[in-house]
């Protein structure tokens, strides 16, 4: 089965960088759109960003310009480089293919982002 492991996440003051780690495995990486998530606390989870196979890339307006999105298909991993972050960018970050298959897709356990005023 499709296994999705994140990793990266950590404490940073405003400001910082952090970049995170998607591995996969269990798939034809290559062929997927893969996308990043957030859900902050009381929050829905929404879609960061995502990038197709042909590596065009779609942002959230919130993160336009702060973050990039990136993919490596002979490692089968999909990174997310995160600049300039802010307090609201706090949030366990998952990793999972776009679009969402939400009776077949499952998620992981994501990896934490912390950023203190």
């Amino acid at each position: 089965q499709v296994q999705l492991v994140e990793s990266g996440g950590g404490l940073v003051q405003t400001g910082g960088s952090l970049r995170l780690s998607c591995a996969a495995s269990g798939i034809r990486f290559n062929r997927y759109t893969m996308g990043w998530y957030r859900q902050a606390p009381g929050k829905q989870r929404e879609l960061v960003a995502f990038i197709t196979p042909g590596l065009s890339t779609n942002y959230a307006d919130s993160v336009k310009d702060r973050f990039t999105i990136s993919r490596d298909n002979a490692k089968n991993t999909v990174y997310l480089q995160m600049n300039s972050l802010k307090p609201e960018d706090t949030a366990v970050y998952f990793c999972n293919l776009y679009p969402i298959n939400t009776s077949r897709d499952t998620w992981g356990q994501g990896t934490q982002v912390t950023v203190s005023s």
